[in-house]
């Protein structure tokens, strides 16, 4: 817990810096002071609100108890088997099977599943993804997740407009146009690779030890080996559409929601799903 706070609060101080970094180049001493107005602000929206701001990025709509009754008495069962609350559930209109959790901790945690997960899946498959999201929440790595989302997603806008900024002849601001633009340019190039550093630092275990934890709550690593290889070959046939968005959420998902092999998979948040449905085959539980 102790080490997840570190790693929360050193994301925080990322953002802070880069945000400086971009007020500085947009504006001189005058971009530097909003850029401490905009990190403050920004640090604090991303501490208290990420969850909603993830969940509202891909139009999650809160589960209905009648409609989705099936789905809440699977979450209820496995959560009494643990110490935690009730997170709240949430449902993802897309056809792609997927699903994560979020939330700053478990009192206030959230689980959003796809309609795609339920048509795809056996009620045992279900049930262990929610497994999988509940030990996320169980290992207490929901918040570093959502915080990195939110960053992520801050420093991808903000290298949009610096692209546009170089293209249009960059914003006036400090030294000449020359060394304006390309700042502005150079920044449009550094900002996307600090958002990748920054997802990065969600380390890749983080999906081996939820599986672990979430295939031991119900006593069954199997079935979560098979949802695995389901969601896998779903997600190729329908990837999200890359964005600022989607690419900066990416690693929150159970699955990469992308599909094809680029050289960025060297650098997944995201084991492979035969490494993973490896581990859990051998599971002895």
């Amino acid at each position: 817990m102790i080490k997840n706070q570190i790693k929360t609060a050193l994301l925080l101080g990322s953002l802070t810096g880069i945000l400086l970094l971009i007020g500085y180049l947009f504006g001189g001493n005058t971009g530097l002071l909003i850029g401490l107005i905009f990190a403050i602000g920004m640090n604090f929206f991303s501490y208290w609100f990420s969850d909603k701001i993830v969940l509202k990025m891909y139009r999650a709509r809160e589960a209905d108890k009648n409609k989705e009754s099936e789905l809440y008495q699977i979450l209820e069962s496995i959560v009494s088997r643990t110490k935690l609350p009730m997170p709240k559930l949430y449902i993802i209109d897309t056809p792609q099977s997927n699903a994560f959790a979020t939330g700053r901790n478990p009192k206030h945690a959230a689980v959003a599943v796809t309609t795609g997960l339920m048509k795809i899946l056996t009620k045992d498959e279900l049930r262990a993804v929610l497994a999988h999201e509940i030990g996320h929440i169980k290992n207490r790595d929901i918040l570093i997740s959502s915080v990195a989302a939110t960053i992520a997603g801050v420093i991808s806008y903000a290298a949009f407009m610096a692209r546009w900024a170089a293209i249009l002849g960059g914003f006036g601001g400090r030294g000449s146009d020359n060394n304006n633009i390309l700042e502005l340019i150079a920044l449009a190039i550094i900002a996307p690779l600090m958002a990748m550093i920054i997802q990065f630092a969600i380390s890749r275990s983080r999906e081996f030890l939820a599986d672990e934890t979430g295939a031991k709550i119900i006593k069954d690593p199997y079935s979560l080996a098979s949802a695995l290889e389901k969601i896998e070959n779903n997600v190729a046939h329908h990837p999200f559409r890359k964005s600022g968005q989607t690419e900066a959420t990416a690693h929150m998902f159970i699955h990469h929601p992308f599909s094809g092999k680029s050289f960025l998979k060297l650098f997944s948040t995201h084991p492979s799903t035969s490494e993973r449905v490896k581990k859990l085959r051998s599971m002895t539980i």
